[in-house]
């Protein structure tokens, strides 16, 4: 008996252990709800008495406070009040979800030129000087943002890159909060950070409301069988190469959400963190000359029809795809309107379903 009790004595210090570190992590206020989330793994919200809601991101966390109400002490944690003025979007990619919330006037500062928007409101608003360009992210004009009263900078990951961009932002009293929506594994995970952005905001009906009726209007697709077609996406670089989605990447998870099947997947799936990658002509010919949708991605690169992409390289004369006229171009705009993930979807469906493929938004036919 001894021996046996001695044997359970190292289980028993560490339950103990267990319960003391738990009675331990209940200490302080405790929250009374999360914000549901769908699909959005790279951020949670709870929710505190009061409305105080308090954000994560990574290890990174911030305590969002409506006005009037009362911050609950959690030690170490920033305390922002909402709703925000006066913020700037480092981050190019959030813009889209502050226009859909009609919040794009709490947005004052971009680090994206006007010339390079295609969101025709955001350029109004630089037109306008409601909205007002402070330079690139890694060097912005600190001391116009400290003048006019910058309530947060809203970056992505770049910034990690630039730590001391952040430091100086911060010993200047201006909060700073990383946005990982790119992080994503799932494209509609993307979309559905416009509920935290209207958070800042005070728009959280219309978010809901917003990310309510997107993806209710791709039920039907998303619960479909397969189309079993094929599709590629990709865009042809001044030097000849063969710019190509990497398997993981967001854009042939919606394409496979659509219905279609990614090629060529087999290049391009070694785990790499980036996005794209370039193959030679011969390369993407051998692993998509039989898709039965070609899509160019016309952000960068854009090309005006059938004969224009063949005079770039004529192997493209021999793509089923483009035998057979199934050859589509995206919109330039459709990049920076970051929530048009489920249109995009539904567009893809149409095109390799071979329904109303005359009436896409994102999407339009190469002749």
């Amino acid at each position: 008996m001894r021996l046996r009790c001695l044997a359970l004595l190292p289980v028993l210090c560490l339950l103990v252990g267990c319960a003391a570190r738990g009675d331990a992590a209940q200490t302080g206020p405790q929250p009374v709800g999360s914000m549901a989330l769908a699909y959005a793994e790279q951020f949670s919200v709870d929710y505190y008495e009061g409305g105080a809601a308090l954000v994560s991101i990574g290890q990174e966390r911030c305590l969002l406070v409506p006005e009037g109400a009362e911050a609950p002490a959690l030690a170490g944690v920033p305390v922002l009040h909402t709703p925000l003025e006066n913020l700037y979007l480092a981050s190019s990619g959030a813009m889209d979800a502050f226009v859909q919330l009609d919040a794009l006037p709490s947005v004052r500062f971009t680090s994206t030129e006007a010339a390079d928007w295609s969101i025709g409101a955001v350029v109004d608003a630089l037109e306008a000087e409601t909205l007002c360009y402070v330079g690139k992210y890694r060097a912005p004009d600190y001391e116009r943002l400290l003048a006019e009263g910058c309530s947060l900078a809203l970056e992505n990951t770049m910034l990690l890159h630039s730590p001391a961009t952040r430091e100086q932002l911060e010993a200047l009293g201006i909060p700073v909060l990383i946005e990982r929506s790119s992080y994503e594994t799932h494209p509609l995970g993307r979309m559905e950070w416009i509920k935290l952005y209207a958070l800042l905001v005070g728009r959280e009906a219309e978010a809901e409301a917003f990310f309510a009726r997107e993806t209710a209007a791709l039920s039907g697709i998303l619960d479909a069988e397969p189309t079993g077609k094929t599709a590629a996406f990709f865009f042809v670089s001044p030097n000849g190469w063969i710019n190509v989605r990497r398997a993981g990447d967001y854009i042939p998870k919606m394409l496979e959400l659509a219905g279609g099947r990614y090629v060529p997947a087999e290049l391009t799936g070694d785990g790499s963190a980036q996005s794209s990658m370039n193959l030679q002509p011969e390369a993407f010919y051998a692993g998509a000359k039989d898709a039965d949708v070609l899509i160019y991605n016309a952000n960068i690169y854009p090309v005006d029809s059938i004969a224009q992409l063949v005079a770039q390289n004529d192997l493209f004369a021999d793509f089923k795809a483009v035998r057979e006229g199934s050859v589509w171009v995206t919109e330039q705009n459709v990049f920076q309107q970051t929530t048009a993930v489920g249109a995009m979807i539904a567009d893809f469906h149409a095109v390799l379903s071979g329904t109303d493929a005359d009436t896409l938004t994102y999407l339009h036919r190469l002749h």
